[in-house]
């Protein structure tokens, strides 16, 4: 291990290792974001466009003296990434209106006291479709088959395995042109966290890792193109596409996660989580 600090440390691939009195910041700033999500459970209706869905929480971001991650990122001028149907990440808000069966991930991030909380769930506008049910499902479980291999001594390639071979046992593809990545007091950092791999390979994950894991399925292809506006990635092929993304930190015994939902609204349908 290398650079020892009041910070942490580092691995030699450059991972940071937290103190365990990081895990309170990272829990607040994670509370909060999911309380905004939680919220906009509500907002998501048919008729409704994408940049009110932002406008509500770039407000809810505000009332809590918190900062958004992403407005004044790389030039990104939104509260939120909001990713209609065949659009995998990364969408940006627009006037266009949400239609029945349409399915949308909404992504935040915000900065609460230093600490980078991150997380992203799926939506439905009215009626959701068998298919996109069952894609938003696979989904879900595939994010928590992810979280269940995150513990002390496991590699993240044991990670990406286990998000891999259950979404493609379901008939689907996992995305492999972006990733999961590391956070604390920054919000991307090593590790990137993919979501397919080898057991056994990457390196190995260890106490006070922070880092987000955040699958996108398609139901389609996996091959995905960015649009010409620099940000909206969309399938290929066109099929649908769904995400759901938590921050978590690895403990003595697995992992604790930082964004879980207050309200039980991780799930579309609300599911538990």
């Amino acid at each position: 291990m290398v650079n020892n600090s009041a910070d942490g440390r580092l691995t030699r691939e450059g991972i940071r290792i937290h103190n365990p009195s990081d895990f309170a910041g990272m829990n607040k700033a994670g509370d909060l974001a999911a309380r905004i999500l939680d919220d906009v459970a509500d907002q998501v209706f048919v008729g409704q466009t994408t940049a009110t869905i932002d406008d509500f929480i770039r407000a809810r971001v505000e009332e809590a003296g918190a900062t958004s991650a992403t407005i004044g990122y790389k030039g990104y001028q939104h509260a939120s990434c909001i990713s209609v149907n065949h659009v995998v990440c990364h969408g940006i808000p627009g006037d266009k209106k949400l239609k029945d069966g349409d399915i949308l991930n909404v992504d935040v991030t915000v900065v609460v006291d230093g600490w980078f909380g991150d997380t992203s769930r799926m939506y439905v506008a009215g009626k959701l479709s068998r298919k996109a049910e069952r894609l938003i499902q696979v989904t879900h479980d595939a994010l928590f088959k992810g979280i269940e291999a995150a513990r002390p001594g496991n590699t993240f390639g044991d990670i990406g395995h286990a998000i891999q071979t259950y979404v493609e046992a379901n008939r689907m593809s996992v995305v492999r042109d972006f990733c999961g990545h590391g956070l604390g007091r920054v919000f991307h950092a090593p590790p990137n966290v993919l979501h397919y791999g080898r057991p056994g390979t990457g390196p190995q994950l260890e106490e006070g890792m922070f880092f987000t894991i955040e699958p996108m399925v398609n139901l389609g292809r996996a091959e995905t193109k960015v649009l010409a506006d620099d940000w909206t990635a969309v399938t290929r092929d066109k099929s649908l596409s769904a995400q759901f993304e938590h921050s978590i930190g690895i403990t003595s015994d697995g992992c604790d996660i930082f964004t879980l939902s207050p309200a039980g609204r991780f799930h579309p349908t609300y599911h538990s989580e």
